[in-house]
């Protein structure tokens, strides 16, 4: 078995958790990716809680920026996977609705692709605004309600509890105590546009239709489609301020005051 298949079953894929090295999971991995690294200018220097870490891979990039990098997970095959692969960082396994730190103790918390699915949204942000220093910031992605359901107030994926349009994150962040420093977008750049005229308009919809339906690690995927996949890198992708509504992810900056 190949080093990336062992890293999948260990970490039971279910498809909310994206895991480098997997060809099939690469236009994924890439669209964080590319999230990770246009935020990590306001998450450099001092002490960063990476809440919900996932893999790992996004708070090591994190670690070459900061001083320290705290990364915490609830999933207990998760954090000690963590541990195993990025010795550089210190894991910690609890509930983001109780975060385990003193007030007033990290200079930054990142929230990558994890909000849609707490129950406790505002309660989350009250710890996040607890543990950061005065001037601190909070970095949030997440998908945008308007473009990954945009046909219903209740999402279709079974692991998120609430999806947000830019608007309302906005103002949950504002409600929560914080300033709102950046809200931006995350969008498919001209590769990647290409890529969906290819693929009958949408090459999301092109990789749904292969694994929708089938056993997870069973499906057959073509070749081209496949080749295409594969070939995407974060560069791929543009995160900018401008037709909001329209964006596949929401990127915010969020400062405590």
């Amino acid at each position: 078995m190949s080093t990336s298949s062992a890293r999948a079953e260990a970490l039971h894929l279910t498809g909310e958790r994206t895991v480098p090295g997997i060809p099939e999971e690469t236009y994924w991995f890439r669209r964080h990716e590319a999230a990770y690294l246009a935020l990590l200018p306001h998450v450099s220097g001092g002490t960063v809680l990476e809440a919900g870490c996932g893999e790992g891979y996004g708070a090591a990039l994190i670690s070459g920026q900061a001083e320290r990098v705290l990364a915490l997970d609830y999933d207990e095959p998760t954090v000690a996977h963590v541990s195993r692969r990025y010795p550089r960082l210190d894991v910690l396994r609890a509930n983001l609705a109780y975060l385990p730190l003193r007030s007033s103790t990290v200079d930054s918390v990142a929230n990558f692709q994890v909000i849609e699915h707490l129950w406790d949204q505002a309660g989350f942000l009250a710890e996040c605004l607890r543990v950061l220093r005065p001037g601190g910031r909070l970095v949030v992605t997440t998908p945008n309600r308007l473009t990954f359901t945009p046909d219903s107030d209740v999402p279709l994926n079974p692991f998120h509890t609430r999806e947000l349009a830019p608007s309302e994150l906005d103002e949950l962040l504002r409600e929560a105590g914080f300033e709102v420093e950046l809200l931006h977008g995350l969008h498919h750049g001209p590769g990647m546009r290409a890529l969906d005229e290819r693929y009958g308009g949408s090459i999301i919809d092109a990789q749904l239709e292969v694994v929708m339906g089938q056993l997870p690690g069973q499906a057959t995927w073509p070749e081209p489609l496949l080749s295409d996949i594969t070939a995407i890198r974060a560069e791929d992708f543009e995160i900018h301020g401008e037709r909001l509504d329209e964006s596949l992810d929401l990127v915010a900056v969020a400062v405590r005051p």
